[in-house]
């Protein structure tokens, strides 16, 4: 179901794991043995496809019998196929509900459950009492029941045999909760599933088939006793196609709509620069005959038109810090594989927020604009705004480029975000030309809409190195 080939992982200058081989069929339990920092948790997410490899591949067996590359060293990627993950780290973000990242984590699969069989399970890991509550309101133990059975969930719900990666999953548990997992994995071995453990935990060690003890990034093997413990679990489930990138749509604008912080803090800043715009503007006079003063004077009022829309388009997005709680970002990563950064850029762009920005700082700021200008710029004013969503999707990828290194927090995401600037310029260069000259659809240099595909194309380039660049 699951094969590493010459697998080697490094953490920094740190070689973890050297030279491993690895073949996982159905129905085993493999128990991932170690000290601290051994290498477990490297290899766990290196099957998901989190951790980029300096050699070898990871590969798993697609529904259809074909063998899926989900990573390699040469930078190749693939989504895996139906899998369940419980991280060292839970994964979640506070601002979920319960019964949401149930419905998340089997949703993004395309898993359809009857209504009973959610209600069986979270009742089953003590959690149906609590499943409209927000993981931040949870106690640590609950945190971690949510975590492991958002791992085990869709694995249950598969009709065709799954692995679940389950990272330290009995850590935090009581003896109730650890009781359930024990017989969950052995109901899941007995269905013809897989399952991955990195644990401390002899008596799922003793329980597994088989024992893999990793030692200065090598491994040895050893025979388990095998599950013991069965449980009653629901059947498989019905199935649609999946649609992962929609599923992390949904899951943002939920949180978002529970707790606007991204809209808030997008506006804020943005309306703050309307107000300055218009206490500059107000002291100044602009000529109304056409002269070099007129383009100066109207170069500012493009300038200061589109800034709060540039402003919300360069703040960084709420979902950053969301994806940074408890790893919950990682998760993502694995649900998502390649297509992570790339959906998550524009999902945390400022898509809504541009347009009508634009058209409130026009309606502001042009009370000294003669009113033929004024309708022409009021037909065209959408063209440049579009824009500076291109421009946005572009600072996400930089916000989430910054946010993936070690040390985000070290890192001035401010200096790269200078390299945005020139399509603003472009942009305010269009804006003053249609208020000078009106709009023209000449593609030579300096007309407005040369000047907007310029600015586009600079923001998608930007865009596609932020988000493509570090995967290779």
């Amino acid at each position: 179901m699951l094969r590493i080939s010459n697998l080697e992982v490094h953490r920094g200058s740190r070689v973890v794991l050297s030279g491993l081989e690895l073949q996982v069929a159905a129905g085993e339990v493999l128990a991932l043995e170690g000290k601290n920092g051994s290498g477990k948790t490297s290899l766990i997410e290196s099957c998901a496809g989190i951790l980029p490899l300096t050699s070898g591949k990871v590969e798993w067996m697609s529904p259809n019998g074909q063998w899926l590359t989900v990573r390699d060293s040469e930078g190749r990627r693939g989504r895996p196929p139906l899998m369940g993950l419980t991280l060292q780290s839970n994964g979640i973000c506070g601002e979920e509900t319960v019964e949401e990242r149930i419905m998340t984590s089997i949703g993004i699969f395309g898993l359809n459950p009857p209504e009973q069989d959610v209600t069986s399970i979270l009742s089953d890991w003590g959690l149906e009492h609590r499943r409209g509550d927000r993981v931040s309101q949870l106690s640590g133990g609950l945190k971690r029941r949510l975590s492991v059975l958002s791992g085990l969930a869709p694995v249950v719900l598969s009709s065709n045999p799954s692995v679940a990666l389950l990272d330290e999953p009995s850590e935090g548990l009581d003896s109730a909760a650890r009781k359930t997992l024990s017989s969950w994995i052995g109901e899941l071995s007995s269905r013809g599933h897989a399952v991955i453990i990195a644990t401390h935990d002899q008596e799922l060690i003793t329980e597994s088939t088989r024992v893999i003890s990793i030692d200065s990034g090598s491994i040895s093997e050893s025979r388990g006793k095998g599950p013991t413990g069965s449980a009653k679990l629901p059947d498989a489930c019905s199935m649609h196609d999946p649609s992962p990138i929609l599923s992390l749509a949904k899951w943002a604008l939920k949180v978002e709509r529970r707790n606007p912080i991204d809209t808030i803090g997008r506006l804020t800043p943005a309306i703050l620069a309307l107000l300055l715009s218009f206490t500059i503007l107000g002291g100044i006079d602009i000529p109304q005959t056409a002269s070099v003063s007129t383009h100066i004077g109207y170069d500012l009022v493009a300038a200061l038109v589109l800034a709060p829309a540039f402003i919300t388009a360069v703040v960084s997005p709420a979902l950053v810090r969301r994806l940074s709680e408890e790893g919950c970002g990682r998760w993502w990563t694995a649900m998502l594989g390649p297509m992570a950064r790339p959906a998550n850029s524009v999902i945390s762009a400022s898509i809504i927020l541009p347009i009508p920005l634009t058209y409130v700082s026009w309606f502001v700021l042009s009370g000294s604009i003669p009113e033929e200008t004024s309708d022409e710029v009021l037909r065209w004013l959408w063209l440049p705004a579009i824009v500076i969503i291109d421009v946005s999707c572009a600072a996400s990828a930089l916000h989430l480029l910054v946010a993936d290194l070690r040390r985000s927090s070290a890192v001035a995401a401010s200096l790269l975000l200078a390299v945005l600037v020139w399509p603003f310029l472009e942009l305010m260069d269009a804006l003053s030309v249609i208020m000078t000259s009106g709009m023209s659809f000449d593609l030579e240099i300096g007309s407005p809409l040369s000047s907007c595909i310029i600015a586009s194309l600079t923001a998608a380039m930007v865009w596609a190195v932020a988000v493509f660049l570090p995967e290779y």
